[in-house]
Formats: structure tokens, C-alpha cells, sequence
């Protein structure tokens, strides 16, 4: 076996391949690639076949039902005029009316010191810079289901006029009664100027049908028993173009997939890629994939979601030392920065694995500030990508992936009591538990 260290033509091949970048191009020039939607099977199509050409084998998207949510007219209703907001999936329809209370961060803490029992709350989408961790909003959506609020506002701390979506439900349907809905920083203060502690109603109208979404894979390498997944997910949220999130990382892995391929006979270990279907509503399709598969027999995960827009790659390794190890072994070999992240991040499609013990990397960019900056609005789009950063990467990336391949590299797991401990250890447990993400037992072992 040929180790892929001794080898350089295909870092100027893939430094030159159009390959990664015409699929990110094609992908948010499909539209609407919303979970259960039929752009969101286009681009597990459109990505079964680019990894098909790439030179993968056994090409193929495998199904899966989910509860569909497809977006309607979301309103503000306020005595100074309707103000602009879009819903947020998995929001339940309905109207609802109360004070409006500006709840600022929205910690828990804040939910604990303010009364907003029939309500309409809003929170930032962020949290202070000094804060021991982030709080994500579908947790400050339960806080405020909990407390009993009537509707729930979601501010951007990023000014632009960009309303921001994302989740807010659970994997099976929207919870309780309270509709709710993104608004933008301006408009939030707007808000917070002319009608804080007015009564204002919110609207949300959507439907959520029965659907279908599903996963794109193809494979790679000797057929072994041991596989690496090296993932992305293909869908993004309906009012944007998704070209960071993510794809971005769709595209990436179909360039590491090409590298790849014109040097199979590198790897000692199935490489299986795979775009996972319904990340955003909840990591559906990764969490049915990891309920699918033999997770003893995964070697690692190499989930690549939102990158690009940064240049430095980002990663999260989730306390496994053999990933951190093989990161920095590529960072030396191509003296180029990689920055590794040891924590827990539970928010993407390595976590259905990493919560078993599997070890698993989140790939992304590495950007200025807290938060998604414009991931999740309408301002995801292509042209502010860049080509170079993609090919740059997809060299770093393709580079990892070899590494874990080769047979000489031994990656620990971990107990899953471990990682349920460490999670404990980020203050993450409380907030999982509330949103009903926690997925362990007393004992630490995964619940059944």
C-alpha cells in the first residue's frame, strides 16, 4: 500500500479542480433545498452523481420519512404598524397576542428573573462575550415554552436587516402553542424602541405534511469491515441559497472524494461519503444513519459543515487525542493552520455518533465572532465564497481523511459515559435536557 505522504500530483490537481466548486454552484442554484422539499432531493441527486463522478462506487440515495414543514406568512402586529419577520421552521401555525418583553440575551437566568407567563418574548441569538457557553435557540425556545410565554421573537445580533431561521421544534413535530418567529437587529429595535411592554400579536402560517428526505452516499477503498464517514448535509433552509451552510461542506467532500478516488490504492480503510438529508430540522438524517449503521464498526467521522467562508479550518474533536493528533500531523506536513477545538459541539451530524463514542471531528471555518454571522438568513449566498478556500481545504481535508485511512493509525474511542460527562463538564447537559436532545441514561450509557 502506497502511503498517499509520498505522493504530490494530486495537490495540484485538486489546487486546479473545478470539481468541488461547480457542485457548490450547482447546489444553491437549486433554490429552496428545505428538508423533506423537492429542491432538497434535487441536491441529494445532484450529489449522488457528483460522487459518481468523482469515481466513487455504489452511488445511491437511501430514503427516509420524516414530518415535513413548509413555510407560510409570519407577521408582527404592533399599534405602530406590522413589522417584517419570517417563521421559524418547525414554529406551529397560530396567532397569539401579549405584552411584548424584551428579554435581552434570553439566559436562563433571564427567564428566571422576568415574568413572561402570556408574553411575547424576544431574545438575541446570541449570548454575552464573558457568558461560560452558548445557548442555542431552540433551548431559549423551550425556556420560553416553559415559562409560558405566548410567542417567542428571535433578534439577530447581526445588523444588516437580515431576519434570521433556524429549528425551534423537534424532530417529529412542532411543541406546544407558541409561534415563532426571526426578526432582524434593526427590527428588533425597532421593537424594543416604540413597544416594549405593549400588547402585539405574532402570526404564523405553515403547514407540515408527511415527507420523504433521505442521505446521498457512495464509497471509496478496499472493502473492509471498518469504515471511515467523512459527511456533510445537502439541505439548507428555504430562504436562503445555503452556499456556506452547507454547501459548502457538500461541495468539499465531493473534492475530497475526487482526490480521493485518483488515489484509491492509498487507502487501507472504506472511505464511505455520505450528505446527510434534514440536518436542519433536527440532524434527522444523521441520526437515522447512525441508528442504521454499525457504529462499532466506524473508525472515525469527518463531519464537514460550514467552511469555506473562513479560510483556517476549525475542529472540534470532542476530547478524542487520536484526532487531534492526525489534524496536526496534516497542519505540519503542509505548514498550514488548523486550529482544534477539544470540546463537545453537539449541533451538527457528527453528533449522532460522538454521543455513542465514535470518534468524530466538526469541521467548519474558522470566522470573526460568536454565532453564524450570515448562516441562517438570507445573505448565505455564493459570491461570498471563494474558490481558493474550498481547494486549499478540500487538500487538508483529503490529506485527514488518508491519515485515519491508513491502517497504522489507531483512533481510541471513548465510553459513552465519558462523553456524557464531558458534556456535563460544558454546562451543555442542562439545555439537551431541556429540548429533549439528552440522549443518556443515569448510568451514562445511551438510553434505549
Amino acid at each position: 500500500m502506497t502511503d498517499l505522504s509520498t505522493r504530490t500530483e494530486w495537490i495540484g490537481e485538486t489546487f486546479t479542480s473545478d470539481t468541488g466548486w461547480d457542485h457548490l454552484e450547482s447546489l444553491v442554484d437549486i433554490g429552496n433545498r428545505m428538508a423533506g422539499q423537492p429542491g432538497e432531493r434535487e441536491a441529494l441527486e445532484a450529489t449522488r452523481d457528483a460522487l459518481a463522478d468523482a469515481g466513487c462506487r455504489d452511488a445511491r440515495v437511501e430514503e427516509f420519512d420524516l414530518q415535513g414543514w413548509e413555510r407560510g406568512d409570519a407577521e408582527i402586529g404592533t399599534d405602530a404598524g406590522a413589522q417584517d419577520c419570517i417563521a421559524l421552521p418547525r414554529s406551529p401555525a397560530g396567532d397569539a397576542a401579549g405584552e411584548f418583553v424584551d428579554l435581552g440575551y434570553g439566559l436562563p437566568e433571564d427567564f428566571e428573573a422576568a415574568d413572561v407567563e402570556g408574553a411575547v418574548v424576544m431574545v438575541s441569538s446570541t449570548v454575552p462575550d464573558h457568558y461560560e457557553r452558548f445557548i442555542h435557540r431552540r433551548e431559549k425556545y423551550y425556556y420560553a415554552v416553559e415559562h409560558g410565554a405566548a410567542a417567542f421573537v428571535f433578534r439577530n445580533h447581526v445588523e444588516g436587516c437580515l431576519p434570521p431561521t433556524g429549528s425551534v421544534g423537534t424532530a417529529d413535530s412542532p411543541i406546544g402553542d407558541v409561534p415563532a418567529v426571526g426578526v432582524s437587529a434593526e427590527v428588533g429595535a425597532r421593537l424594543n424602541r416604540r413597544v416594549a411592554g405593549d400588547e402585539v400579536t405574532v402570526s404564523v402560517d405553515c403547514e407540515t405534511p408527511e415527507a420523504t428526505s433521505g442521505n446521498a452516499m457512495a464509497e471509496l477503498g478496499p472493502d473492509t469491515d471498518e469504515e471511515l464517514l467523512v459527511t456533510s448535509h445537502a439541505d439548507a433552509h428555504d430562504v436562503a441559497e445555503g452556499a456556506m451552510d452547507n454547501g459548502a461542506g457538500t461541495a468539499s467532500i465531493v473534492e475530497v472524494a475526487a482526490a480521493l478516488a485518483a488515489n484509491e490504492d492509498a487507502l487501507d480503510t472504506r472511505v464511505r461519503f455520505v450528505a446527510f438529508g434534514a440536518e436542519e430540522v433536527g440532524l434527522v438524517g444523521s441520526s437515522v444513519e447512525a441508528d442504521r449503521t454499525d457504529r462499532d464498526a466506524v473508525k472515525a467521522v469527518v463531519n464537514v459543515d460550514s467552511n469555506v467562508f473562513g479560510r483556517t479550518l476549525k475542529l472540534h474533536t470532542h476530547g478524542f487525542d487520536d484526532l487531534t493528533a492526525a489534524a496536526e500531523r496534516v497542519a505540519d506536513r503542509f505548514s498550514h493552520p488548523v486550529e482544534c477545538i477539544p470540546e463537545q459541539n453537539p449541533h451538527s451530524d457528527h453528533w449522532p455518533f460522538v454521543q455513542a463514542g465514535v470518534p468524530g471531528y466538526m469541521v467548519s471555518g474558522k470566522t470573526e465572532g460568536r454565532g453564524r454571522g450570515w448562516g441562517h438568513t438570507f445573505a448565505d449566498t455564493f459570491d461570498k465564497l471563494e474558490v481558493r478556500n474550498l481547494r486549499e481545504q478540500a487538500v487538508l481535508l483529503a490529506a485527514l481523511v488518508a491519515d485515519l485511512a491508513d491502517a497504522d493509525t489507531d483512533v481510541a474511542r471513548q465510553d459513552p459515559a465519558d462523553v456524557a460527562a464531558a458534556v456535563e463538564a460544558q454546562d451543555l447537559a442542562e439545555g439537551m435536557k431541556i429540548t429533549g436532545d439528552w440522549p443518556y441514561a443515569d448510568d451514562g450509557s445511551l438510553a434505549e
